[in-house]
């Protein structure tokens, strides 16, 4: 199998690309833009300088040698591939706010796709057909993220906040949340402070707890990552967890494609 996993949103096209070479020795490839990849998520395939409209080129030149493409989230595309390339399978891959509350909008792109995959079941379930749209766990890369051996603050809870609407809220729960199991919350600002996605798991480990969002009902990336490296995590409904679930370990969703393309 041939795939082209074109664009990169929290660095899954890197981990699923990899992971499929490395476990069913599938020819892939990721295609990302540099201007977009602030935290350094590309670390399986390539970057480009490119402005859009020539990235869109690049991808349609890219894509002869390949049998699948599978798209993250830039669903614009779509119809561009979908006219050159009639007889190649296309997947595109949602990975939150670009299709949260929008399947209506955007139905003119996702309906010419062979496949819809969704990274969380909140969008599955608000999905209007769920005829070829499959929830496909977001993956942890457990090469990278995996506990260390190292001092950690007692009792210390990491909230990582990028200062956007939809997270004050968020900020105010976590310093409840903190205060009520005993904390000490230290609160990373992402956006003054960009943290390297290779050091991210040193970062995490220096902490015991990691206050995940509250804004909708599932665990962020980070959340999952904090979890593969060992910290208890306390979810948006309050409860406290551990233990990276088996569904996240990058080989479930590997294989779960592999079957669907099968």
């Amino acid at each position: 199998m041939r795939v082209l996993h074109v664009w990169n949103t929290a660095g899954v096209a890197s981990i699923l690309a990899k992971h499929q070479r490395k476990l069913l020795n599938w020819d892939t490839w990721v295609i990302y833009r540099r201007k977009y990849d602030r935290y350094g998520f590309t670390v399986y395939g390539e970057l480009s300088n490119l402005p859009s409209i020539l990235f869109y080129l690049k991808t349609l030149i890219k894509a002869v040698k390949f049998n699948v493409i599978h798209i993250h989230d830039i669903d614009r595309i779509i119809p561009f591939l979908r006219s050159v390339y009639g007889s190649k399978k296309i997947i595109i891959h949602y990975h939150g706010s670009s299709i949260r509350g929008r399947w209506r909008e955007k139905e003119k792109y996702w309906s010419k796709a062979d496949m819809v995959f969704v990274s969380t079941k909140d969008l599955y379930e608000e999905a209007p057909s769920k005829a070829s749209v499959y929830y496909i766990p977001n993956p942890v890369d457990t090469d990278i993220f995996k506990p260390i051996k190292m001092r950690k603050v007692r009792k210390g809870a990491l909230f990582i906040y990028d200062e956007s609407p939809k997270l004050r809220e968020s900020l105010n729960w976590a310093k409840t949340i903190a205060s009520k199991y005993g904390l000490k919350l230290y609160i990373h600002y992402r956006n003054r402070t960009p943290i390297p996605y290779t050091y991210l798991p040193i970062f995490l480990n220096k902490f015991e707890y990691f206050i995940d969002h509250t804004w909708v009902p599932a665990l962020s990336k980070t959340a999952l990552e904090a979890l593969a490296c060992g910290l208890n995590v306390i979810r948006w409904d309050n409860k406290v967890i551990s233990g990276l679930p088996h569904e996240n370990k990058p080989e479930y969703p590997v294989r779960l494609i592999a079957e669907l393309l099968s």
